[in-house]
């Protein structure tokens, strides 16, 4: 029988139980409630080699990812393990452009020229084999942590951290890579208290002080909600509110204008996560690394600068790969009565850095799984591919490398997207194949964009109070969505702002008149006096100093 909500506000316990929260405990996120860590397969072997390489003073490499969820995790490991003790730590986080995913064989040589003791990889691994072998002929035992799925053959590391791994316990299976670092760093801590490693002259430190970096990393890397990932998130929100966060955190959000001590999940998802990723896109993403381990906020807000910078550079040429894309997709029309049930492009002018985003655009406006491609440095074709809910990408991926072996160079990833490498002459018979293996999976059908709602918001709820209401009830997220209402609105005022996006005034039946916003929407010929059904988030906007409410805009459909 469910348990009744204890004084929640009405709105907050129907939004909590469509999401499958029923109890006071269910929406109570301490850390005393995360899943403990001794779960994870190989944690044990892999903290006991750690704390060895910390007591020995030996030197430990993280070999990062370039990505969001890479950095942070990057950061953590060597931020945590300086706490803990290790006297030697550093970083390596491999180049989009000439060294590609993962750990490498020419990335372990670099390991063994800095006299690395013991390589760590972050976020990555599950997949390398060969670098793995390599290292073991030179001698460097590797620690693999990871949520990506894994193949047929798992790597001969001296251990896996990774709870996607064949057989592996651990419950959250949708644990960010950073996620999976923090609990690696928990169970170093424990090995070491059992030593007796900590004493007077040697503190025991507090990880929970590193959780702004996986708030940030789990936020970014849009992995599922679960409760123990929304237990980290809103743990590392708590600290980046209360001004105790890396001095890079709250840069990131104040080089946007954001204010950390009114810091969300979607803040850091759409704000401190894109600038985050830029360096990783167009330059290097050691220089986002840096920023999350700088101490000093000058030193920080310079690189948080310098991320800004990169990523309105990013934006432009997304914006021209996206035209490109349009040009792609109506031919594609013109040729089939309809869209193929997965897209594959190609041009070589794209931006290695940025198919990603492409790929995530061109998905959520047609609603098919993306698989966009550029031109690597190494000849190669890299493709980035983002998915639909009901279509594992990885999986498909998978599927075709099956029914055509040698077309794939390498792959890897997730449900929602992956990365792979192809032969430039091998693009035509991987897209026929791609697009037969997604119409076995997705039928005669095609797929139909859905938007769910929460239902209708009274007009006594259009307000200041239920937006700053909802604003802290989250954090929201993938699979645990922001509440998102719809309703019927008067169009009062409407004009364009920033070259694209719809502004509106409007007045719904019997209610106070409130703003409006749809991000992108301007082209939309909807005019003053229209009659709008909208589907909408309640939020926050703060100009000036003044808080009031505004509507999100997510989808607009209008009467004359």
């Amino acid at each position: 029988m469910e348990k009744p909500f204890v004084d929640l506000h009405p709105l907050l316990s129907r939004l909590y139980r469509a999401r499958g929260v029923c109890s006071d405990d269910d929406c109570s996120l301490p850390l005393g409630a995360l899943h403990p860590f001794d779960s994870f397969m190989d944690i044990e072997p892999a903290a006991d080699l750690l704390a060895g390489a910390i007591r020995a003073g030996k030197s430990i490499l993280i070999v990062g990812d370039y990505d969001a969820d890479g950095a942070t995790g990057s950061a953590l490991a060597v931020r945590g393990l300086r706490l803990l003790g290790a006297p030697d730590v550093a970083y390596l986080i491999p180049s989009r452009f000439t060294s590609g995913y993962g750990l490498s064989p020419a990335l372990v040589d670099t390991a063994a020229s800095l006299h690395a003791d013991l390589i760590v990889t972050v976020d990555n691994g599950i997949s390398s084999l060969a670098g793995v072998r390599r290292a073991n002929a030179l001698g460097i035992p590797v620690i693999i942590t990871d949520h990506h799925l894994s193949g047929r053959e798992l790597p001969s590391a001296a251990a896996i951290v990774n709870p996607n791994r064949p057989g592996d316990g651990f419950p959250s299976k949708s644990i960010a890579g950073v996620g999976v670092v923090f609990y690696l760093l928990a169970a170093v801590r424990a090995r070491l208290r059992e030593l007796g490693w900590f004493g007077a002259g040697r503190p025991e430190p507090n990880l929970a002080g590193l959780l702004d970096l996986v708030a940030l990393g789990t936020v970014a890397d849009v992995v599922v909600l679960d409760r123990n990932n929304r237990i980290l998130v809103e743990q590392g929100l708590r600290r980046i509110r209360a001004g105790r966060c890396s001095p890079g955190v709250a840069a990131l959000l104040r080089v946007a204008g954001y204010d950390p001590k009114a810091a969300t999940a979607r803040d850091l998802g759409f704000v401190a996560g894109p600038r985050l990723n830029a360096a990783g896109r167009l330059t290097e993403m050691s220089l986002g690394v840096e920023c999350l381990l700088a101490d000093d906020p000058d030193r920080a807000m310079s690189m948080a600068l310098e991320l800004d910078a990169l990523n309105r550079r990013r934006r432009e040429i997304e914006d021209e790969m996206k035209d490109q894309a349009e040009t792609v997709l109506r031919d594609l029309v013109l040729d089939v009565p309809g869209l193929p049930p997965a897209l594959c492009l190609f041009d070589a002018g794209w931006h290695q850095g940025v198919i990603g985003i492409l790929a995530a655009r061109i998905r959520e406006r047609y609603h098919r799984p993306v698989i966009a491609f550029a031109v690597a440095e190494d000849g190669l074709l890299r493709g980035s591919a983002r998915s639909i809910e009901g279509l594992h990408i990885r999986d498909l991926i998978d599927a075709v490398d099956r029914c055509r072996p040698g077309l794939i160079e390498r792959f890897g990833g997730h449900a929602m997207a992956a990365g792979l490498s192809l032969r430039a002459g091998a693009l035509d018979g991987f897209r026929e194949t791609l697009v037969e293996a997604a119409q076995r999976q997705l039928g005669d059908t095609p797929p139909v964009r859905e938007l769910v709602s929460d239902g209708e918001l009274s007009v006594r709820d259009l307000d200041l109070a239920t937006a700053e209401l909802l604003r802290s009830a989250g954090p929201w997220g993938k699979g645990f969505p922001e509440p998102l209402f719809d309703g019927w609105f008067h169009v009062l005022e409407r004009r364009v702002v920033g070259g694209r996006h719809l502004k509106l005034r409007l007045r719904p039946p019997d209610g106070e008149t409130i703003d409006a916003i749809g991000f992108g929407l301007g082209e939309l010929a909807v005019s003053a006096g229209d009659r709008v059904r909208l589907a909408y988030r309640l939020a926050v906007n703060e100009y000036r100093g003044i808080r009031s409410p505004q509507l999100i805009v997510e989808h607009l459909e209008w009467k004359d």
